[in-house]
Order: structure tokens, then C-alpha cells, then sequence
């Protein structure tokens, strides 16, 4: 079962989307910002990261670039969700797979995690 890291300072957000993704056949770990999720990171191992931008300790521009300087990590995949600061993840295909603005339709974002992480495929 595929593993996704959700990281988003706004627990209604990553409730929704854990449980939408949950429902979809994948394994869901949160956490409330950068500086947690890297934590999360090592220990979970996840084939998927969606984040937040805006988030205390440490935003998702800088996590994913922290992510990206990781050889472990340095071809994760990396969605961003953010609502004003949307065009900075467009800017940044090194960092980011694909951007969703806030507020995000619920199916699109779970059409294209199966995109990236097909159901039924070996993590």
C-alpha cells in the first residue's frame, strides 16, 4: 500500500484529504509543518508528498527544497497546495509535480495522486 505525506498546518484540510485518500485504497500520514513532516519523512518513508505553503517553523518552499537536498529523496514527488502563493510552485517544477490552488476540488487531487501513484502497484 502506497504511502502519502500530507503536510498542512490546517488539521480540517488534512482530515479531508486523509480520509478521501484512505477511502481511495492509500496509507495517510499528517504532519502540522515542515520541521514535523521531515521527522515523518525518515521514519515513514512515503511515495508521495502533498503540502501546504503557508505553515509555521518552517513553509512548504523551504521543506521541499530540504526534501530535494535529501539523495534519498531527491526524486520524491511533490505536490504543493496553496492558495495565494500558488504561482511560486509554478515557478518551481524542480521542487514541485503540480500545484493545486486552495480552494482544491477534492477529485482532481485524488485523480491525479492515482496518476503518480497507480492503485495496485508495488510501493
Amino acid at each position: 500500500m502506497a504511502t502519502i505525506l500530507i503536510v498542512d498546518d490546517e488539521y480540517l484540510i488534512a482530515d479531508i484529504l486523509s480520509f478521501a485518500l484512505e477511502d481511495e485504497g492509500y496509507m495517510v500520514v499528517t504532519a502540522s509543518n515542515g520541521m514535523k513532516a521531515l521527522e515523518v519523512l525518515d521514519r515513514e518513508r512515503p511515495e508521495l508528498i502533498i503540502t501546504d505553503f503557508m505553515m509555521p517553523v518552517m513553509d512548504g518552499l523551504e521543506f521541499a527544497k530540504t526534501v530535494r537536498e535529501r539523495p534519498a529523496f531527491s526524486a520524491l514527488p511533490i505536490l504543493l497546495m496553496s492558495g495565494a502563493q500558488a504561482d511560486i510552485g509554478h515557478q518551481r517544477p524542480d521542487l514541485f509535480i503540480g500545484v493545486f490552488e486552495k480552494p482544491f476540488d477534492i477529485e482532481r487531487v485524488i485523480g491525479r495522486v492515482k496518476q503518480i501513484l497507480p492503485l495496485g502497484s508495488p510501493p
